[in-house]
């Protein structure tokens, strides 16, 4: 397994990044993969896929870099430099611009673990690489960006939280599971690859959420910042389309019941507004009434106001015997060392 070993205080100062860059690569990998975790990404890729694919068609080469750059166990580790905090995507694919050619050609071929094909040894590999990415931006994920980005600052406050509740341990065991975990004696396991332990303390770790939810890679800068790529969480990520029992649709009705239902993770009003597509007073009444019926508690982590179920509101949501349920809409588009496929 990729093990990281980290002290005390490399673990205490790890803190969550949002990265445009982050979220349009996995976005590409996405296309690349054409394989929909649920029926959000499903409608996702009937938009988006064959403009791609067309696209690609018509560009050979760029065509063959995808495939070599995603590989099956790495990633050529020039796609996917290590997220910074509060870095925008120009300046995140600038950094993909400037790569020189010797290092890309040297990063596909740790991706491809052989030699480069024929037809990749040029010199134009970071700037069809830029390219790519700016189409995949541009065409897929900045016309519902502002969208995209409250999902994952949502899943960020409620990891957040959780920190408080149950300490870092418990967020890094649930970032992808089954994959990363907290082993203790200062080890936080990566990845299931078999790699020796690799020291990272002193240097920054950052936690990046993206919302395609098969999605995930490491990447670092050597002893300088270490980033893990995870999926953000589902019930977030499926932001276009969101199940309700009927039950709980009959008894709340439909926008309430959607509230209640998101609010197993902690979500502030400005969140559940994003996410739902509903608009800030009408979540802020149904809160009022969720609240007054015992259904969802109240508090303060930071300068945020979080909501969360309480159990009797998680008693209601998860009742056996349920006859069906009744999917909802929310409002606006669905939503340097290697890279490892984490």
């Amino acid at each position: 397994m990729g093990l990281w070993r980290l002290n005390a205080d490399t673990l205490a100062r790890s803190r969550f990044v949002i990265s445009p860059l982050a979220e349009t690569f996995a976005c590409l990998k996405l296309l690349h993969a054409g394989d929909p975790a649920h029926p959000g990404e499903h409608e996702w890729l009937r938009t988006h896929l064959p403009a791609y694919r067309a696209w690609l068609a018509a560009e050979p080469v760029t065509a063959r870099l995808v495939r070599a750059g995603l590989g099956r166990e790495w990633i050529a580790d020039f796609l996917t430099p290590t997220p910074r905090d509060g870095e925008g995507f120009g300046d995140g694919v600038a950094r993909v611009r400037a790569t020189h050619p010797d290092i890309a050609r040297a990063h596909l071929r740790t991706a491809l673990a052989g030699p480069l094909p024929a037809e990749l040894d040029r010199d134009d590999l970071p700037e069809r690489a830029a390219v790519l990415l700016e189409r995949v931006w541009e065409a897929t994920v900045e016309p519902s960006w502002e969208r995209r980005r409250r999902v994952l600052e949502a899943d960020v406050v409620a990891r957040t939280a959780q920190v408080s509740r149950g300490g870092w341990a418990s967020v890094l065991d649930d970032l992808r599971p089954g994959r990363t975990r907290w082993l203790g004696k200062n080890l936080l396991q990566i990845n299931l690859h078999e790699y020796p332990p690799r020291e990272i303390s002193g240097a920054e770790l950052l936690l990046v959420p993206v919302t395609v939810q098969r999605a995930g890679w490491v990447a670092w800068e050597d002893g300088v910042r270490y980033a893990a790529v995870y999926p953000c969480s589902g019930a977030l990520a499926d932001a276009g389309t969101r199940t309700v029992p009927y039950a709980l649709d009959a008894l709340l009705g439909t926008t309430r019941a959607e509230v209640l239902t998101l609010l197993a993770s902690p979500m502030s009003t400005t969140q559940l507004t994003a996410v739902t597509g509903q608009g800030l007073g009408s979540v802020g009444r149904h809160l009022k009434v969720l609240r007054e019926a015992g259904l969802v508690e109240r508090r303060r982590a930071g300068r945020s106001v979080l909501y969360a179920r309480t159990a009797a509101g998680d008693v209601l949501v998860e009742a056996p015997g349920r006859a069906g349920s009744r999917r909802t809409a929310a409002d606006g588009p669905t939503r340097t060392a290697p890279s490892i496929q984490a």
